[in-house]
C-alpha cells in the first residue's frame, strides 16, 4: 500500500465510521471501484485498518472527553452523591451495551471473515443497511430518554443491534442508533450513546490487532504509514462527530433517511459497476 492510498483510507475511515454508512463496507467497495491494487487479504491490511479504528477512537475520546472524565470521577466517587450515581449508571449501561459485541464478536469473527474480502457482498449488505436505517425511522418509539434514563434492557438491546455491524456493509453506529430509536431515545442522544459505546469496542479491537501489525514482515514502512493514517483518521473522526451531533439535534424527525438513500443508491450502483467490470 502506498502513502496516497493510506491517506485516502484514513479519510474514508474517519468519516464513515461515525456516519451511519459502514466504514468497513466502504473500505471493501471503494478500492474495488477505483481499481486500487491493494491485497486486502495481506497480513498487514487488517492491522492497518485497526490502526485507523484506533485513530478514530482517539478522535471520539477527544470530542467526548468531558463525558468520559465525568464518568471517571463518578467511578472514583468524586463529586456530589447525585452526580456520582448518575455517572456510574451511565458507565454501567455502556458496559452492558458493549458486552454483546464482545461475546458475539468472538463467536462469529471466523465464520464471517471471508465476507470482508468480497466487494459484491459488501454492496448487498450496504443496500441492506439502507433498509435497516429506513426501518429504524419508521418503527422508532418516540419518548424523551437520554443516556441518564436508558435502562439496562435498553442498553442491552442497543448492544445487540450494534452486532449487525459484524456483516460488512452494515453500519455499527447506524445499527446502534436504530436500536436506540426503537427504545425511545431521540436521534441526538442515540448518536451520543452509540459513539460512547463504540469507543471501548474500537479500543479493544486495537489492543487485540495492533501487535499483529508489529509482527508484520513490512514492519517499518507499514507502521509508519499506519501511524500517520491513524492521526488523520482521528482528526476526520473528530470533525465528523461534531457535525453529526449538530445534525442529529436539528433533524430529529428524519435524520437517518438521507443516509439510507445514499446507501441504497451507492450500494446498487457499485454492485452494477463491479459486476460488469466498469
Amino acid at each position: 500500500m502506498d502513502f496516497l492510498h493510506a491517506i485516502l483510507f484514513a479519510i474514508l475511515q474517519g468519516a464513515t465510521e461515525l456516519f451511519p454508512v459502514s466504514s468497513l463496507g466502504h473500505a471493501v467497495i471503494v478500492p474495488a471501484l477505483l481499481r486500487w491494487n491493494i491485497d486486502q487479504a495481506a497480513e498487514g491490511f487488517l492491522p492497518f485498518l485497526v490502526m485507523l479504528h484506533f485513530g478514530t477512537a482517539i478522535g471520539l475520546l477527544a470530542y467526548f472527553w468531558q463525558d468520559w472524565l465525568a464518568m471517571l470521577r463518578g467511578l472514583l466517587g468524586r463529586g456530589y452523591a447525585v452526580e456520582v450515581t448518575i455517572q456510574r449508571n451511565i458507565l454501567a449501561r455502556l458496559v452492558v451495551a458493549t458486552l454483546p459485541a464482545v461475546v458475539i464478536g468472538l463467536l462469529v469473527k471466523k465464520p464471517v471473515q471471508h465476507l470482508f474480502a468480497s466487494p459484491l457482498i459488501a454492496c448487498l449488505f450496504l443496500i441492506a443497511n439502507a433498509g435497516v436505517l429506513m426501518l429504524g425511522e419508521m418503527m422508532r418509539t418516540r419518548s424523551a430518554k437520554y443516556a441518564e434514563t436508558v435502562s439496562y434492557t435498553d442498553a442491552f438491546i442497543i448492544g445487540l443491534f450494534q452486532c449487525l455491524a459484524f456483516l460488512p456493509g452494515i453500519s455499527r453506529s447506524g445499527a446502534a442508533i436504530v436500536g436506540a430509536l426503537r427504545r425511545g431515545v431521540p436521534h441526538e442522544a442515540a448518536a451520543k450513546f452509540s459513539f460512547l459505546m463504540g469507543t471501548p469496542v474500537i479500543f479493544a479491537a486495537s489492543v487485540l490487532e495492533i501487535p499483529k501489525l508489529l509482527k508484520a514482515h513490512e514492519l517499518h514502512a507499514l507502521f509508519g504509514i499506519s501511524l500517520v493514517a491513524a492521526i488523520i483518521a482521528g482528526v476526520v473522526a473528530y470533525a465528523s462527530t461534531a457535525f453529526l451531533m449538530r445534525y442529529f439535534r436539528d433533524h430529529d424527525a428524519w435524520a437517518l433517511k438521507p443516509f439510507a438513500w445514499y446507501c441504497a443508491i451507492f450500494g446498487a450502483a457499485s454492485f452494477a459497476m463491479i459486476s460488469v467490470g466498469l
